[in-house]
């Protein structure tokens, strides 16, 4: 398989990584529409790949000018072939070039331990979101690009 990965800005590439995200995270995911599509989308750096063969856009990811990286998105027939480990390589490079010494997610519950295995640490108190508890995680940038090779990252909401 062979694809392409590029930096798009959200003005000019909405409509297909909101494609990307409808299917993985509204569709699949149950994730409300008004939750999904929120005012960081207009703030954050978005990578789209695409398909080499289709055209067809089948992952996403953003990362917000703070470190707050979300919406890791893989369309389900790409999940085995390690896309969001381009994706998050890319999402950790902008992160250098933002000079950030850390990166941050937020964690399902049942997740925290696999992310504490990949270099990231619990910090602050667990909340709620779209019904979901979850824990935010942080992890310095380069740590993180170490660990990228071998982390599974496509489900990040």
């Amino acid at each position: 398989m062979s694809y392409s990965i590029g930096r798009v800005k959200w003005q000019q590439a909405a409509p297909l990584l909101k494609n990307i995200r409808e299917k993985v995270f509204i569709c699949e995911r149950r994730i409300p529409k008004k939750v999904e599509f929120d005012q960081g989308d207009r703030t954050a750096y978005h990578m789209l790949v695409c398909d080499d063969k289709s055209q067809e856009p089948i992952a996403t990811g953003r990362i917000s000018p703070e470190g707050e990286i979300s919406r890791i998105a893989v369309i389900k027939g790409y999940r085995s072939k390690k896309v969001d480990k381009v994706v998050m390589q890319a999402l950790f490079r902008i992160a250098q070039e933002l000079s950030l010494t850390e990166v941050y997610i937020s964690s399902p519950l049942d997740k925290v331990e696999y992310f504490i295995a990949q270099e990231f640490q619990p910090i602050g108190s667990v909340y709620m979101e779209v019904g979901m508890p979850k824990q935010r995680m942080v992890c310095s940038v380069s740590s993180a690009i170490s660990h990228a090779e071998d982390a599974n990252f496509y489900f990040t909401h």
